[in-house]
């Protein structure tokens, strides 16, 4: 797959047999590190080198089962279809979308234990700066039920568990109680992902291998997306300090502005809405 913006060539679909500096297309491997996009997770990015060029991988999909795709731009040389490459995924961002996968399971069990076995996953989407779980619940969340859900998923993160990951028959895992995805289609085989005691479910996807490496979670938002369908963001690790930390610039600010303490904004605020 090859395509150039000068209209000279357009071979957009069609396989090449090279690929050189300036153009984009797609790379398969025989063998990959690379994580394909699915489940909601993003797919890796990283670089496929070989001694004479180097491919930025943008994204990574798989067409079809057992096919995995590198979506590439060739910053160096040309890279040859046959030869020997190196294959390398971008390591920080892999494990932000990592702990933002567990960090859904985690949320998952909270909601469960929160508002009631009811909730199912009705969807959701795992990158590397954030994450979005969609439910099934009858009505809105409370304030009060969402910072107990967050409670116990911070609970949870803090108590430092080590994630078991295991492969097992559909049947044996479904007679043990693992969460399966309503609709989702599974083989003979499946793989089972587990939180300590808290959370076990079927994941093909990318996991921390202890829930401490996650930091905390902070929810942004909670919102109703469809009929008995609501939609939780959050952001987790390093992003959740991002988050923390605008709220805190923010609330610094308008304390400055009001010439108060910082957790004296909301008090006068309100003094000065009554005087007005």
């Amino acid at each position: 797959n090859k395509e150039k913006d000068t209209g000279q060539e357009q071979l957009s679909g069609m396989r090449v047999a090279s690929l050189s500096e300036g153009d984009e297309g797609e790379i398969i491997l025989d063998t990959t590190p690379f994580y394909a996009e699915m489940g909601g997770e993003v797919g890796d990015t990283g670089v496929i080198e070989t001694p004479d060029a180097a491919a930025q991988v943008v994204n990574t999909k798989a067409p079809e089962k057992g096919l995995t795709s590198h979506y590439v731009k060739v910053t160096r040389g040309t890279l040859v279809e046959g030869e020997s490459a190196t294959a390398s995924v971008d390591a920080l961002r892999r494990a932000q979308v990592a702990r933002n996968h567990t960090a859904t399971h985690i949320l998952h069990a909270s909601l469960r234990k929160v508002l009631g076995d009811h909730v199912k996953q009705a969807g959701s989407y795992v990158g590397p700066d954030r994450l979005r779980f969609d439910f099934t619940h009858f009505e809105g969340v409370t304030s009060e039920q969402l910072a107990e859900v967050e409670r116990v998923a911070n609970e949870q993160i803090m108590n430092a568990m080590p994630m078991n990951i295991y492969e097992t028959s559909l049947d044996e895992a479904r007679a043990s109680g693992v969460t399966a995805l309503f609709g989702e289609k599974y083989g003979e085989k499946v793989r089972v992902v587990e939180a300590g005691e808290f959370s076990r479910e079927l994941c093909g996807g990318c996991h921390v291998a202890n829930t401490a490496e996650i930091g905390f979670l902070k929810v942004v938002s909670e919102s109703s997306v469809a009929a008995n369908t609501r939609r939780i963001e959050a952001v987790t690790s390093f992003g959740a300090l991002e988050y923390v930390n605008k709220i805190e610039a923010e609330l610094r600010a308008a304390a400055d502005g009001l010439h108060v303490a910082m957790f004296e904004v909301a008090d006068r605020a309100a003094a000065n809405a009554q005087a007005l």
